[in-house]
């Protein structure tokens, strides 16, 4: 069981990964909020170059319109990767999910409203004795630093993922 913050992180991290999948690069920034069942997600710096344009070229409000509709349709796209994420990481399964885009700061929020409310680990249970202990185990068994641990590549984390959806 990982504590809120380490949950947090952990959505961050698999919510660029599907991001830089479906767009092609990632957001410049990333905050997630786990507030009882709501699971709120800041992306900032989101819009490519080419989107950019759109929205500067094309009259506003058509190049707007046009933006929002490609993303919420590559949202919807990526929704049963993004739901056995969330419920991987969270224990939750996701009842609702909504989004919106900023064509003016660039700014991507994903809420998801949850089925439970997680439960964590108490933060007061993980310490640095744990954390160089779990890193001592990881490297021993690899003969590894502890900062060339190998994260899971692409393709294995979404085979894991989408394992663990029910």
């Amino acid at each position: 069981m990982r504590t809120k913050g380490e949950t947090e992180a952990a959505i961050s991290e698999g919510i660029t990964r599907c991001v830089q999948q479906y767009i092609g690069r990632g957001p410049k920034t990333i905050q997630t909020y786990l507030i009882g069942d709501l699971l709120a997600i800041r992306l900032q710096g989101v819009l490519t170059a080419g989107e950019q344009q759109l929205v500067k070229s094309v009259a506003p409000d058509k190049g707007r319109d046009l933006l929002k509709q490609v993303r919420t349709q590559l949202i919807e796209t990526a929704r049963p990767m993004l739901e056995a994420l969330v419920f991987t990481l969270t224990g939750s399964k996701v009842a609702t999910l909504h989004h919106d885009i900023s064509t003016l700061t660039g700014e991507e929020v994903i809420l998801f409203t949850l089925a439970e409310a997680p439960r964590f680990q108490d933060a007061t249970h993980w310490n640095c004795h744990n954390r160089s202990s779990i890193l001592r185990r990881a490297t021993d068994s690899e003969n590894e630093n502890p900062r060339t641990i190998r994260a899971p590549r692409r393709k294995e984390w979404l085979e894991d993922a989408s394992k663990n959806v029910p």
